[in-house]
């Protein structure tokens, strides 16, 4: 696949994006640390991350951290509208955007040398832009390559910009941390680290074959490639989402089997209405989890026919559940999520009834309800009284 010969690829992200929204709209938090979310941090300012708090922490330990920090409830209206703008003045700059998340996009400028100028100058004018009409900051990196234009915005932060000229790729990616590779998370890092491999150059000069032997095939051939800077993937387009999901923050505090399975049920209720609404149907249930020391664990389950159904899609997240507890119950946890992936893009249709189980009957109904006359029509008793957390912006399906 081709790969431009300059850094025309853009990594654009938006700084603390909650949290400077907050600043934007009250003059009275600009400078001083801000937390949004009360119980646990959905977001913090700059100026409370460098007093080490950080988003899914638990609120008190948040305010321990940082006694003097401001804690404002989340607006997700104000956010969805300041990540609207920002898509706008994306794809003003280029018609070549590939949305990431409400905060993020890649950009590519490669062809627009002619008529705007150089990917530098027309990063810089994003920035720009986007501070005068939006009021946020935001970081730009610019690479040759998607991966490398993301490590460049990384590197960059807060309220940066940096290029990464193609006869310094691999000087300025080299000295970094392994971590800056996509996919190297806490268990990859403590494997390398304990075998004395911390930079990424280290990872480059293994080789292959040491690498699929130390992490397995697939991980293995993919941080070879990623150490020299090799990512053919292009800034696509329009391209419907890989996947559906939803996830909660939660406290320090411990918590019993029934509170994450009511939390759990939440979450899949808020997946399997998004899927429907969509059209969309999955057969991939992705249990996510973030444990009391911020590290983090996957478990997954494929079905056997894709469906947008509640009831089977629950039930195969709460088989992950139930299989983790245990190491829920050793080491904590912070963060319960649910993903469904595998999708595909047909029409949706609800199994009739006498196809299920009573309980599934009522799933099957709950479900009809809720897509006809919105989410707030019914209720899972279990979910009453409880604290579910909002629903975080997103992007369009």
């Amino acid at each position: 696949m081709f790969v431009s010969r300059e850094a025309s690829i853009l990594h654009a992200d938006l700084d603390a994006f909650y949290a400077s929204v907050e600043q934007r709209d009250d003059p009275r938090l600009r400078g001083r640390p801000v937390i949004v979310g009360g119980g646990v941090v959905l977001a913090a300012s700059y100026e409370a991350k460098a007093r080490g708090v950080r988003s899914a922490m638990g609120g008190r330990q948040a305010r321990r951290l940082c006694p003097e920090a401001i804690v404002v409830a989340p607006r997700m209206s104000a956010y969805t509208a300041a990540s609207r703008a920002v898509f706008e003045i994306f794809r003003q700059t280029t018609p070549l955007v590939e949305g990431l998340s409400v905060d993020e996009a890649f950009l590519d400028v490669g062809g627009l040398r002619r008529l705007v100028g150089p990917p530098t100058d027309i990063a810089a004018r994003l920035r720009r832009e986007v501070r005068h009409r939006v009021g946020l900051p935001i970081t730009v990196g610019v690479a040759r390559t998607k991966f490398l234009a993301k490590v460049a915005s990384g590197v960059a932060k807060p309220d940066g910009l940096l290029v990464v000229p193609p006869d310094g790729e691999l000087a300025f990616l080299h000295p970094l941390p392994v971590e800056r590779l996509w996919g190297v998370g806490p268990v990859t890092a403590t494997k390398l680290r304990e075998r004395g491999i911390r930079t990424v150059g280290q990872v480059a000069r293994l080789g292959e074959a040491t690498l699929v032997s130390l992490l397995g095939a697939g991980a293995g051939r993919h941080l070879h490639a990623l150490a020299h800077n090799r990512d053919p993937r292009p800034v696509q387009v329009g391209r419907r989402r890989a996947s559906m999901g939803a996830q909660h923050a939660l406290g320090g505090q411990p918590h019993s089997p029934a509170d994450l399975d009511a939390v759990l049920a939440g979450l899949v209720d808020r997946v399997t209405r998004r899927m429907r609404a969509a059209t969309r149907t999955g057969r991939t249930v992705t249990l996510r989890l973030r444990f009391a020391d911020y590290s983090r664990a996957t478990r997954s389950h494929t079905l056997p026919k894709a469906t947008a159904d509640t009831q089977p899609l629950l039930a195969a997240a709460r088989a992950l559940l139930r299989a983790a507890l245990p190491e829920i119950d050793r080491r904590g946890i912070t963060l319960l999520g649910v993903s469904v992936a595998n999708l595909d893009g047909g029409h949706v249709q609800l199994s009739l009834p006498f196809e299920r189980d009573p309980g599934a009957e009522l799933d099957a109904a709950v479900d009809a309800v809720r897509d006809r006359f919105g989410s707030a029509a019914l209720t899972r008793a279990v979910l009453l009284g409880r604290e579910t957390g909002p629903e975080m912006p997103r992007l369009p399906d």
